[in-house]
């Protein structure tokens, strides 16, 4: 520890003297002679005071006196560069390029440069032109570079590339491991990436990342089985790998394995810092399985953590309405309508839950305020119609499927059915069976909806008819 110390001391007494003699040159005090070195110390010395302009003035003496020397060219370059004298960088790097052409950061900056001029293109031949010329982590760096490049331009495809690249000279790369799954998901070149993981695989067998990518691929292509199971070997390699935890749990959410998935996103919980998008896929699961209290525990221990609280309100409330409870399916959907108070969601849900307790008229004011949100939105004005239907306004009803017909632009067979009903109300026989007909020839399948709103129209022997003879055809 004392020779640590000793040494620092020495350093320090060290670069005080070499500011020392350098400003008496500077000064015109002194005839004593810095060498190259020494003048790269003090460079570096004022650049880590961030004082630039005083590195820029030493780099400039510097080369007075040293004026083929490539590696104080490019220095000047780097702090010209930070003035934005572009141009100027470039004339330097040039001129270090006849003194030293195989210096990567004549390359580097050079791109920074054209970038900043922007000269995509030349940065891009510039780029490629020195990937020739270097080998190893130089190369290595240089495709970096060009993915960046290729990057700030939106050639995506290109990312992938130079990505791929660097995995087929260094399979170990954990920066190019960590990006290529980010960007196979982006391009969607998940069989690629397969491959090239796979063959990584066989070289390096315990690199969790490419375990890990290799799952992500197989994901991206819906193999959840084989994603799962090249997650459990990232797993395996590193037990504390919480990402993997957590693409398994949204494998099994594919799956519909939902305790598995729980069982997973729980261990995401227990590894990484709580986020509310795990609390909120565990509240899916809960759901799905139709724990419902366990759902709305975990969807509210999101919204603690979401500032989107309005749309875990709603989630909340859902639950309480598969459960029949709607006055708590109303408070809570209340609630959520004072974050965001023209949500047509929220709305619509809040007056189904209105219906269901039997207050018709509140209902409708809510389904009214959907379909002028959403004109275009189907569901809007199903349960308009159902909400009209329920409270016996048969001709508000018709006066409002022609509204739906106007608005959507296109004539739904389950218009036809919804108007056989409003004509059933009416005590127009005759004109329903017309609507009814038209509707099970457009959708037999909806059939079963309208059945559910109202289950005596089998009661009536015509209506019977109607589904026979159409069911013959």
């Amino acid at each position: 520890m004392r020779e640590y110390f000793h040494q620092s001391e020495e350093r320090k007494d060290d670069i005080e003297e070499l500011l020392q003699r350098y400003e008496d040159l500077r000064n015109g005090n002194s005839t004593s002679y810095l060498e190259e070195e020494s003048f790269e110390r003090i460079i570096n010395h004022f650049e880590s005071k961030e004082a630039f302009k005083k590195a820029l003035q030493a780099t400039e003496m510097a080369i007075g006196q040293f004026p083929y020397s490539a590696g104080l060219l490019i220095k000047k370059a780097d702090l010209v560069l930070n003035n934005r004298e572009y141009d100027t960088a470039l004339e330097l790097l040039d001129k270090a390029a006849i003194f030293d052409g195989n210096n990567i950061d004549i390359y580097i900056l050079k791109t920074e440069s054209l970038l900043a001029l922007d000269r995509q293109e030349d940065a891009v031949a510039l780029l490629e032109e020195a990937l020739n010329l270097f080998e190893g982590e130089e190369k290595v760096d240089l495709l970096f570079e060009l993915a960046d490049v290729y990057d700030d331009y939106e050639d995506f495809e290109k990312v992938f590339d130079c990505l791929k690249w660097i995995l087929e000279l260094e399979p170990a790369n954990e920066e190019a491991l960590y990006k290529i799954c980010f960007w196979t998901d982006y391009t969607g070149r998940n069989a690629e990436s397969i491959e090239l993981h796979q063959k990584i695989i066989n070289e390096h067998p315990y690199s969790e990342l490419a375990w890990f990518n290799l799952g992500a691929a197989y994901q991206g292509i819906k193999l959840y089985e084989k994603a799962i199971d090249a997650y459990k070997y990232a797993i395996v390699i590193d037990e504390k790998f919480d990402y993997a935890y957590r693409n398994i749990g949204d494998a099994y959410i594919r799956l519909r394995k939902y305790r598995d998935a729980i069982e997973n996103l729980e261990r995401v919980l227990e590894l990484a810092k709580p986020e509310d998008v795990i609390y909120e896929a565990i509240g899916y699961c809960y759901e799905k399985l139709k724990n419902y209290a366990q759902a709305r525990f975990y969807f509210r221990k999101a919204s603690h953590l979401n500032e989107d609280k309005g749309a875990l309100l709603y989630k909340i409330a859902l639950t309480y309405y598969k459960e029949d409870k709607f006055e708590l399916c109303a408070r809570q959907l209340e609630a959520a309508l004072k974050i965001k108070n023209n949500n047509s969601e929220y709305l619509l849900l809040l007056g189904q839950s209105k219906l269901a307790l039997g207050l018709d008229k509140e209902a409708l004011q809510y389904f009214l305020n959907v379909v002028r949100l959403r004109p275009k939105q189907l569901a809007g004005w199903e349960a308009l119609f159902i909400g009209l239907y329920k409270a016996e306004f048969f001709e508000q009803g018709l006066m409002q499927l022609n509204n739906a017909f106007l608005r959507m632009g296109a004539d739904k067979p389950l218009f036809h059915y919804y108007k056989a009903l409003f004509y059933f109300g009416l005590n127009q026989p005759k004109q329903a069976l017309i609507e009814f007909e038209a509707g099970l020839v457009g959708a037999p399948r909806l059939l079963k909806r309208i059945l559910e709103v109202e289950p005596e129209l089998l009661q009536r022997s015509t209506v019977n008819a109607l589904i026979l003879k159409n069911k013959k055809k």
